[in-house]
């Protein structure tokens, strides 16, 4: 059984009945971000060491379930085999690269230094804590963990807290110095000038950013004072204290539903440190002085649930991958909100268990009944998913956005889909491009430059997402700055639909652009679009696929083809409409960068129509030779689309 096939007993309608409470988006960062850590934070703290994720009660009775649990048997195995591997491999090296960043090497260090130190928790093997030493002397001999890119800074600290805190005891006291030292002056010092803004390093916007470089730097740095708390009260105080008020600016935007902006790919990222610095603060100081209780941060583990599709690929918006998106951090929140779908999800997604999958896994949460809707929308995000069921890898599924161009990550992809069937995924989004590409991340939203360099790459404009094109040129083809939303979203056992103004990505050729997207009886999908253009245009309408596809006779419909599996995609309307073929490039006209994916397995079934000023286009996709679909109730104007 894949990690989409949930299978529960009884029903709630978990989402629909909280995804409609209104809430203004502005005054939940208003009155979030107002959390304060009080003056002695460091009150409660605990002494004795380890208190980071797990007391030592909590490793005993880990230690204890092994003996009996079969799950974390299997999973105890394959952590002690990836242990033995690292016995003999050399220490990380000082390795700046051609990225020009310390991330890959800071990153390496916190998988060696969990699972070497979770291994001496576990089995008490003096191997396992001389290895993991023989990893933090070396990065702490490094001449600094790079401030200029602060996720390196923030992810080497983390793993030097986790070191220093859980092999503490059998440590000598010469080796806590280094390590603790190495903390303070490659860490949180750095982070202390940062937050002063004396900082003469490029970047400090992590700081009250809204993305995960916030949660990541800011989480890191406060592990390292958690860690280091007793031996250096002032500063630990000082450094959680802006920890704890800089992270509501990020978490907020979980908020109202759980979604996350960045895509799901990143959600797992941001939420990866996120949880674990609250899940510090617990075990460290009791406390996590109401960062838990943000409002979305509670539902956010339903997110990934429902963008993960049965073909086992997610909707992969923005910068990221059609891989399944999960974490460990799955475990803690489903233990702390009573989510037991999202361990039960993290349970069959797991193939190689991290050690905090060991420490947060419940064996009597999987058990507890909970079934989920069919249907979601996560609004601030402004995504839909809509699936026929659960517990069937052929199921049919949607994922439909509108939302912000101005997020970070984002392409300009307003408007897109994925659609899964049979198995398959038929409609796919290509993901991120190559980050190495030049100014891949000048967005212009800092200096208001429309035209910014990332514009060009094919896989962040529209024209390389399943959505509209209108005039297509050198210039961005979406407005960049644009905010759209979801207008209208129903959904009724495994019938939905989701319509989205579009029109503020087209403001500059079109007065009006609305999408609408149903699913039909779980037999079928529609795609509608109604366009106003300010005056006669070229217009385009797009789907990846990297199915064979045959355009009939007629070109009004298309026979899509995978392994065995066939979809047929039929025009509606207009009349004049027709399907072509076309590769998965830049269309003729516009930007052409050296570098870019050829995305050679991929085509592009197109629309084009030339000379509009108003038209309405709506496609059905459903399985080949059905001439019976249940479309009746929805072909029509999308203002009168609605559910009985």
């Amino acid at each position: 059984m894949g990690p989409s096939c949930i299978r529960f007993a009884g029903f709630i309608s978990l989402l629909l009945s909280i995804l409609n409470l209104p809430l203004a988006k502005a005054q939940a960062m208003e009155k979030e971000a107002d959390i304060k850590a009080p003056e002695n934070i460091l009150k409660t703290l605990r002494q004795e060491h380890p208190r980071l994720l797990a007391t030592g009660k909590d490793f005993a009775g880990l230690k204890s379930r092994l003996q009996t649990d079969p799950i974390l048997k299997a999973w105890h195995r394959k952590l002690q085999k990836k242990g033995d591997q690292l016995l003999d491999t050399a220490p990380c090296r000082y390795d700046l690269s051609e990225k020009n960043h310390l991330l890959d090497v800071s990153r390496e260090v916190v998988k060696r230094v969990y699972i070497l130190s979770m291994l001496y928790q576990l089995q008490g093997k003096e191997i396992y804590k001389d290895r993991a030493w023989q990893e933090l002397e070396a990065a702490a001999n490094f001449p600094d963990w790079n401030p200029d890119h602060f996720l390196d800074v923030g992810e080497m600290t983390h793993a030097f807290a986790i070191g220093y805190d859980w092999l503490y005891p059998a440590l000598t006291e010469q080796q806590r110095t280094v390590l603790r030292t190495a903390i303070i002056r490659k860490g949180l010092n750095e982070a202390m000038k940062a937050y002063q803004g004396k900082a003469l390093y490029k970047r400090t916007s992590w700081i009250k950013a809204v993305h995960n470089w916030n949660q990541v730097c800011n989480s890191g740095i406060g592990m390292g004072a958690l860690a280091i708390a007793d031996e250096e009260p002032a500063l630990a105080n000082e450094i959680l204290g802006k920890v704890i008020a800089a992270l509501p600016y990020a978490m907020v935007q979980f908020g109202p539903d759980g979604a996350w902006d960045e895509g799901p790919g990143y959600w797992a990222y941001a939420t990866r440190y996120n949880v674990i610095f609250i899940a510090g603060l617990e075990t460290a100081l009791g406390n996590d002085f109401g960062l838990s209780k943000i409002e979305g941060f509670s539902r956010t583990a339903l997110f990934p649930l429902y963008m993960n599709g049965p073909t086992n690929k997610v909707f992969n918006y923005a910068d990221g991958t059609d891989e399944v998106v999960n974490g460990y951090q799955l475990f803690w929140l489903a233990n702390r909100f009573q989510l037991p779908a999202a361990a039960a999800f993290q349970l069959e997604s797991v193939k190689s268990p991290h050690p905090l999958d060991l420490l947060w896994y419940n064996a009597n949460l999987k058990t507890t009944p909970q079934e989920l809707s069919l249907a979601a929308y996560f609004r601030h995000a402004e995504v839909v998913t809509m699936r026929s069921a659960w517990n069937d890898p052929k199921a049919w599924f949607v994922g439909f956005k509108a939302g912000n161009n101005k997020a970070n990550h984002s392409h300009l992809d307003l408007g897109s889909f994925v659609l899964d069937a049979f198995g398959k995924r038929w409609a796919v989004d290509l993901g991120k491009e190559n980050y190495a590409l030049p100014e891949y991340f000048d967005s212009g939203k800092k200096t208001g430059n429309k035209n910014a360099t990332r514009w060009t790459y094919y896989r962040t404009r529209a024209e390389g997402h399943n959505t509209l094109v209108l005039n297509p040129n050198q210039e961005p083809d979406q407005d960049p700055f644009a905010s759209t939303r979801i207008e209208k979203f129903q959904a009724k056992e495994n019938t939905a639909l989701a319509i989205a103004d579009l029109t503020p990505a087209y403001a500059a050729n079109a007065s009006s652009v609305r999408r609408g997207i149903a699913l039909l009886e779980g037999q079928g999908v529609l795609v509608q679009d109604e366009i106003k253009t300010q005056k006669p245009a070229t217009l385009y309408w797009f789907m990846h696929t990297p199915a064979n596809v045959t355009v009939q006779l007629d070109g009004r419909s298309a026979l899509l083809t995978m392994d065995n599996e066939q979809l047929e995609v039929v025009i509606l309307s207009p009349a004049k409409a027709r399907f072509n073929v076309m590769p998965a490039t830049p269309l003729p006209g516009t930007p052409r960068p050296e570098g870019i994916n050829k995305n050679e397995k991929i085509r592009k079934l197109s629309i084009q129509l030339d000379q509009v000023q108003e038209a309405q286009i709506a496609v059905i996709f459903r399985p080949a030779g059905q001439k019976d679909s249940p479309v009746a109730g929805f072909y029509k104007a999308l203002d009168k689309w609605k559910l009985n």
